[in-house]
Parts: C-alpha cells; sequence; structure tokens
C-alpha cells in the first residue's frame, strides 16, 4: 500500500461526493437536520480546507495497492496540537466499496502509521460515527480505543 498525494482532479472529484456523503452520515447520525446539513457540510470543508490540496497541515492522499497500481480508496489526516502533543487527526477514510474486505484498510493504516512516525507526530486520533461498525471494527483490530463516547437518545414527541 503506497499513499500517494491527491491530485487537483482526485481532490475535485473526492470533494464533491465527500461533502454530500458527510452530510448525509450527520443526518443518519441525527445530530443534523436533511434541510440544512449539505449547508453546514460545505461550510465545515471550506473551514478546515481553505486553500484545498494546499491547505498547511493537511495531507490528502489516494491509497494505491502497489501491485496492481491501482487506486483504491482515499485518506485524509490533518496536524493537530492539543496540550504538548502533536497527533495526526483523520478527517476522511475509505476503501473503494468494490474492493473492500481485502485488507486495504489495514494496509491503509500501517501505512498511515509509518507516514505519521516520519512526521514524529506522537498519535492517531479519529472520529466515527457509531452506525459505522465495520469501521469501528477495523479499528479497533488495529489497536485503536474509544477515548470519548457520545450517547443520545432520540424522543418522538
Amino acid at each position: 500500500m503506497r499513499l500517494r498525494s491527491m491530485t487537483e482532479e482526485e481532490f475535485a472529484r473526492y470533494l464533491t461526493s465527500a461533502v454530500s456523503h458527510y452530510a448525509d452520515e450527520h443526518v443518519k447520525s441525527g445530530r443534523w437536520d436533511a434541510g440544512h446539513a449539505q449547508e453546514q457540510a460545505e461550510r465545515e470543508f471550506q473551514e478546515l480546507l481553505p486553500h484545498g490540496l494546499n491547505t498547511v497541515d493537511q495531507f490528502l492522499f489516494t491509497l494505491v495497492d502497489e501491485v496492481l497500481d491501482e487506486a483504491v480508496g482515499m485518506l485524509w489526516y490533518g496536524i493537530r496540537e492539543k496540550i504538548g502533543t502533536r497527533e495526526a487527526w483523520i478527517w476522511d477514510f475509505s476503501v473503494t466499496e468494490t474492493v473492500r474486505r481485502r485488507g486495504y484498510g489495514r494496509q491503509a493504516l500501517d501505512a498511515l502509521e509509518r507516514h505519521v512516525r516520519q512526521h514524529r507526530l506522537d498519535r492517531i486520533s479519529l472520529h466515527v460515527f457509531g452506525h459505522n461498525t465495520a469501521a469501528r471494527a477495523l479499528y479497533e483490530r488495529m489497536g485503536y480505543e474509544p477515548v470519548n463516547i457520545v450517547m443520545s437518545k432520540a424522543l418522538t414527541v
């Protein structure tokens, strides 16, 4: 697995689908109202990536299967500093649906860990939606542990 910097063309395609997907995930989780989700998602992406691929301390990669020399997904992380530690915060990570369950997720996280160690960061952190059981299982298998759990209950009026 190789982490290759996204091209401008890949970034444009990614952004179009990622913003909509992010909005949908927030609606599905019950955090956002469907009527405003797209606008909120666009605003958050603009705040996080004001200069697109050239935003300081943001790294957007295409995941490449080195044997096949084919793109198999994407990974985006940013550097965050918190109380004396520097961490890699995974903003987005996905393996292309047609090639899932082939070990690419594990390989991508291993490659990310090597990359982060080279940049002398202290840890890797991320957020995962509670309903995304497949991702949660992968992260747990890779040694990620829950740090903070937010729970809610929807009430019928």
